[in-house]
């Protein structure tokens, strides 16, 4: 289900999925210059539409596009949702925004919505878990200059995929970023990093460089301290993964997915795992 949007107020039109949509000339193509934010479809509604928006709002202002119109992101979202729920029940599905500085040409942005179904491996993965290897980003962390729109979460996804085809090359199905080898935890290639301690304890790194304010991981921790759970954000080791009850990468369509192996190594399950398991399912309903 494709909806395509008038970035200044005007409508939302259905676009046939079959038909061509972007310019050769969309910044979206030639320089990945523009953000995008997905979602979960469950029940025919956005899951957390709210936050989303609120980090989708940040990134294009981070990106110097026009202020984003929410209420015009909501009702495309709703009509997409709804059409997806028609055709297909209760199935869950992912809905993914994407907002370009559009044609070089025009320059008027470009913007739409997508509601499709979830890959049978996303569906797998939360079930049995994620072998991941860990790596850095590449590129130094420290002393970043202003303008780098390190909050955003951009169409520049080449880096990332480089570093996913890399780990399926050594076995792995995933890839944690570090700071430095067997340094500070940043996140995953598309999640956020949960660690589970004794004591009904969670933790994850600070938001900030190198690391996306997580959606997901946000409202799992709201959910968890209203049912008693100790949160907190703070610095993680490489050494710390090895010593928790669980490791869990988060995110919005794949939900929670634990870490069973890291580098090669082991990393057994932990007596809380079904109760991390409902907590994410609740925290997404």
């Amino acid at each position: 289900m494709i909806y395509v949007l008038e970035p200044f107020g005007g409508s939302a039109r259905r676009h046939n999925p079959a038909l061509p949509h972007l310019y050769f000339d969309d910044a979206a193509v030639t320089r990945g210059d523009g953000v995008f934010e997905t979602l979960l479809v469950r029940e025919g509604r956005a899951v957390k539409m709210d936050r989303h928006l609120d980090r989708f709002t940040a990134s294009a202002r981070a990106m110097g596009l026009p202020d984003v119109d929410t209420r015009q992101w909501e009702r495309a979202t709703a009509e997409a949702a709804a059409e997806w729920s028609a055709t297909n029940g209760d199935a869950e599905a992912r809905c993914t925004w994407t907002y370009s500085h559009g044609r070089a040409s025009s320059g008027l942005p470009t913007a739409w919505v997508i509601v499709q179904g979830l890959s049978p491996e996303t569906c797998e993965l939360r079930e049995r878990g994620v072998k991941v290897v860990t790596t850095t980003r590449g590129y130094t962390l420290t002393d970043t200059p202003e303008w780098f729109p390190g909050g955003a979460k951009t169409l520049s996804y080449a880096h990332t995929a480089a570093a996913l085809r890399w780990a399926r090359e050594q076995g792995a199905e995933d890839v944690l970023f570090l700071e430095s080898p067997e340094g500070k935890v940043l996140e995953g290639a598309t999640s956020s990093v949960i660690v589970v301690k004794p004591g009904r304890k969670l933790r994850t790194p600070p938001s900030g460089s190198g690391v996306l304010a997580g959606t997901t991981q946000a409202a799992i921790f709201e959910l968890a301290e209203a049912r008693g759970w100790r949160c907190r954000t703070r610095e993680l080791t490489y050494e710390d993964l090895f010593e928790a009850e669980s490791v869990w990468l988060v995110s919005s369509t794949r939900m929670a997915v634990r870490v069973r192996r890291l580098d090669g190594r082991k990393l057994p399950g932990g007596p809380l795992d079904d109760e991390v398991r409902e907590l994410v399912d609740a925290a997404l309903s």
